[in-house]
């Protein structure tokens, strides 16, 4: 797929389906795109756990679910989850984490998978729980949670883009 065409045809998926397991080859595909994403002074503050776990997954659905107010699967029914993640300490690192979430969703697109970013990761990381599992993962303090991205093969068929607004660019000369 044609960069131009991904960027101009991905949307968030908000209906996966649950029971197809995307191959690995694809996902790390997705994953390394992620590794490749603009940094600040080329620093790299990302980080990427690819989270094949049901039972994690699940338990990060919950806590974000109630960090939202809601008992609803904020995941939509995605398999996987990626997580991102991203250096504190580095002046640059939401940035630079919101650009590893950019490369990892228009990725997925050109590989054929679904894909959305979830937000409440800082929130969901800066729990005691969330901690805990940082630390289970081996992610040291000074990382934020950036974002959550559900990831899959869609159920049903692609949402088409919204009309663009009025005004979105403007010319200067």
């Amino acid at each position: 797929m044609e960069a131009l065409e991904a960027i101009l045809t991905r949307r968030c998926v908000r209906s996966f389906d649950p029971t197809r397991i995307p191959p690995e080859d694809l996902l790390t595909k997705v994953a390394e795109a992620g590794t490749f994403a603009a940094s600040g002074m080329g620093r790299q503050a990302g980080l990427i756990v690819k989270l094949y776990n049901r039972e994690y997954r699940d338990r990060f659905a919950a806590l974000n679910a109630q960090i939202m107010g809601s008992e609803d699967d904020p995941f939509y029914g995605a398999p996987l989850l990626f997580i991102v993640f991203a250096d504190r300490r580095q002046a640059t690192y939401l940035y630079d984490g919101a650009l590893v979430m950019g490369n990892l969703m228009l990725a997925a697109h050109a590989v054929g998978l679904g894909s959305c970013w979830v937000h409440r990761a800082r929130e969901v990381f800066a729990t005691e729980e969330g901690k805990n599992f940082m630390q289970r993962f081996g992610i040291e303090d000074f990382y934020e949670g950036i974002g959550f991205l559900a990831l899959g093969y869609l159920a049903g068929e692609p949402r088409l883009a919204a009309p663009r607004k009025a005004g979105f660019i403007r010319e200067i000369r």
